[in-house]
């Protein structure tokens, strides 16, 4: 009978609480969210849910040892999708981002870090040998994550879940508290999370995980962004005005591609790649594209970086 993961604690740097009450640019304060995607305290993800319902139905490639179906498995007994849900930038970033699992695996990486994980299944699809997951995402997230883990007859011996609340937690901490090496090379993927922060938190995470990376690490980030000459508070406050999850999950930072790139770089991170999804599958989102004129639609840049 398989077990459920353990849940690992973090670790609360002592200079967050007071960043909190500081102003943030580009940021919607909520009280609801933790700066990350959960519905609130008590209840799991449903964008979360959402999105893994929509990529269960995607046909995705798996290592030998991967289990092709693991996605489905995850979502057993999940509310099925709204009538109307419609993610048309979901497949490409998806791919997009298991090609950097796969280019990873294949280039003798051995540490996997996926921040926001929600309920990712690429532990389970691109399970290798030697190759080992590190999964951060809110408690009760993961708490509910670890109880579908443990209806899965497979081993994750391979595989950690940590609890973090991404504006209070010292992620890098976390990962060396679980047996990240820091020494060996790490895949760090930030998918669709970083909307999700204030920008102080992702200064903060992005060099938390630099202080984590080899020299043959990688990180694969995705960045919401909107066009130069654009208000970013505004064009939070616009986006999230027409967005039906905002209240529960906001939308925190939205840059111009420039800017937000600065982030990176500031954090220690060198800049290898970075342009929006495939032109076939650009990210418009219903809500998105009434964002208006004078805010600009919101888009996706796909980002690779390597540590400076």
């Amino acid at each position: 009978m398989a077990t459920t993961p353990p849940v690992t604690s973090l670790t609360r740097t002592p200079t967050m609480d007071s960043e909190l009450s500081k102003p943030t640019v580009g940021a919607v304060v909520s009280s609801a969210s933790c700066g990350q995607v959960l519905a609130d305290d008590d209840q799991p993800s449903r964008t979360s849910q959402l999105v893994a319902l929509t990529r269960a139905q995607l046909r995705r490639p798996h290592t030998p040892e991967g289990d092709p179906d693991a996605q489905s498995r995850l979502c057993s007994g999940m509310p099925p999708l709204p009538a109307g849900w419609q993610r048309p930038d979901l497949e490409a970033r998806t791919r997009f981002f298991d090609d950097q699992v796969l280019a990873a695996i294949s280039a003798g990486t051995s540490q996997i870090v996926i921040l926001g994980a929600g309920y990712d299944d690429r532990a389970l699809r691109f399970a290798s040998p030697g190759v080992r997951y590190f999964e951060l995402d809110h408690p009760t997230t993961q708490g509910d994550k670890a109880k579908r883990l443990g209806s899965i007859q497979r081993d994750r011996e391979r595989l950690a879940l940590l609890p973090a609340d991404f504006r209070l937690d010292d992620a890098g901490a976390a990962l060396a508290t679980a047996g990240h090496d820091g020494d060996a090379s790490s895949l760090f993927i930030c998918e669709g999370l970083l909307v999700y922060l204030d920008p102080r938190t992702i200064a903060r995470l992005l060099g938390a995980l630099r202080s984590r990376a080899a020299p043959r690490s990688t990180l694969a980030a995705s960045l919401a962004v909107h066009r130069d000459g654009v208000d970013s508070e505004q064009a939070v406050v616009i986006a999230n005005s027409r967005r039906r999850s905002a209240m529960n999950e906001p939308w925190r930072t939205i840059l111009p591609a420039g800017a937000h790139l600065a982030l990176l770089t500031r954090a220690g991170w060198h800049i290898e790649h970075a342009g929006p999804l495939p032109r076939d599958a650009t990210h418009i989102e219903p809500h998105a594209a009434q964002v208006g004129r004078d805010a600009g639609a919101r888009g996706s840049l796909l980002v690779v970086a390597r540590p400076a």
